[in-house]
């Protein structure tokens, strides 16, 4: 028990200290970006470039795990975000923005990595639903602090907190290197790895029970990857705030992300509901959240982003959870992986279009948002009924993982 809770440290540690760095760039991103002459467009296409890699590397990163252990693989991982960082950090023009985070994107399988550990540990469902919490309440505190230590290193120079992130992903490499240590207890050293990233996902289209989760999960990413690829434009072009108010935003819906995953979810949610019910019905919240924001007042837009931050850091680990219940233990990476690669393909084409609309009318991305989370309701509601028709047909199988 004392090395699972070690264990537990460690690895929620090395996330926390990866969300920090991210959570201190994405509000002043797309300022620093715009600093290179670059056209809104271009700055949710960066975005979509360090996702569209992700796409490609998490199902593999994912199997990889599987085969040779979380461990090496979290930390070659982390590698690659402090080289991704120090390039964005150096770069002169453009181009190089990209090609940092193209260097991240080929290896951005920490947070599923993560994710696979602490599933390995878990011993029931209940104890990997609170695990997977872990994960989201390291993103809350993450979101609280890095957002403000963005805002406020921007005041010196808009290269300062690529640079302050770029000194925190070193740190991780250095924290995961001495104290990681691996949850895979047999690692399948003379299997075969594939190395083709679609392998995966085609197993993944085979499994009928998953399908609807994994459709309902890729409209969910969506919903938030436009919002969060416009949300520092928007607030520029519309209420006049700049990077610190975009920090302090951040940072206010880090609290309730910590507030839910760290207390309400193990002593509340789970407590007195159900997983599936808490999926049901916090689609619907999300999406009138998101609704709500797009009306252009700053008061409603705050309340609507609260609604936001309420719903969605329950509903992550919940969704989440419901794909790797339904999952065997061997395949566990890989189906982890596999949902960051959704994941990633809905921050791909997500950020595009929500850049595109964004110059004809700036809050329609927030209205799209919404539509998207009503599409996962519907997915959800649907799979909910057919499988209570299947449970009247005990001779009929279940697809497996």
């Amino acid at each position: 028990m004392e090395n699972f809770s070690k264990i537990k440290i460690v690895i929620v540690f090395t996330v926390l200290i990866n969300v920090i760095g991210a959570g201190i760039v994405i509000p002043v991103l797309p300022y620093y970006v715009e600093s290179f002459g670059a056209t809104p467009f271009q700055v949710t296409l960066l975005f979509a470039v360090f996702a569209l890699c992700s796409f490609f590397s998490s199902p593999f990163l994912g199997a990889l795990s599987d085969k040779i252990g979380r461990r090496p693989v979290l930390i070659a991982s982390i590698i690659s975000t402090f080289f991704g960082w120090l390039v964005f950090a150096l770069a002169g023009n453009i181009i190089f923005l990209f090609i940092g985070r193209i260097i991240d994107g080929l290896a951005a399988g920490n947070i599923s990595i993560a994710q696979s550990s602490l599933v390995d540990i878990s011993r029931n469902s209940k104890e990997r639903t609170q695990n997977l919490g872990l994960i989201g309440a390291a993103f809350g505190i993450g979101l609280v602090i890095g957002p403000l230590i963005g805002g406020l290193l921007s005041s010196f120079s808009p290269a300062v907190p690529f640079w302050f992130a770029t000194a925190l992903a070193f740190i991780d490499v250095i924290v995961a290197f001495i104290f990681l240590n691996e949850t895979i207890p047999e690692k399948k050293h003379k299997a075969r790895i594939e190395w083709n990233p679609f392998s995966p996902l085609r197993r993944a289209a085979a499994n009928k029970r998953l399908i609807p989760n994994f459709i309902a999960w890729f409209f969910f990413t969506m919903a938030f990857a436009s919002t969060q690829a416009i949300f520092a434009l928007y607030i520029d072009r519309v209420f006049g705030l700049g990077a610190l108010a975009a920090g302090i935003f951040f940072a206010g819906t880090g609290l309730i992300v910590a507030f839910n995953q760290i207390v309400a979810l193990k002593h509340f949610w789970l407590k007195y509901f159900s997983e599936p019910g808490i999926e049901f019905w916090m689609i619907l919240v999300t999406g009138a959240g998101f609704l709500i924001m797009g009306i252009k007042f700053l008061f409603i837009f705050s309340i609507g982003m609260l609604i936001i931050a309420f719903g969605q850091s329950i509903l992550r680990v919940v969704m989440t959870s419901q794909i790797v219940g339904n999952t065997r233990q061997d395949s566990r990476g890989e189906i982890i992986g596999i949902t960051s690669s959704i994941q990633w393909l809905g921050m791909t084409i997500a950020p595009i279009i929500a850049g595109a609309i964004f110059t004809s009318q700036n809050n329609f991305p927030f209205i799209l948002s919404g539509v998207y989370m009503l599409i996962a309701f519907v997915i959800i509601l649907g799979s909910r009924r057919r499988m209570a028709k299947v449970e009247y047909i005990p001779e009929t199988p279940m697809t497996s993982v």
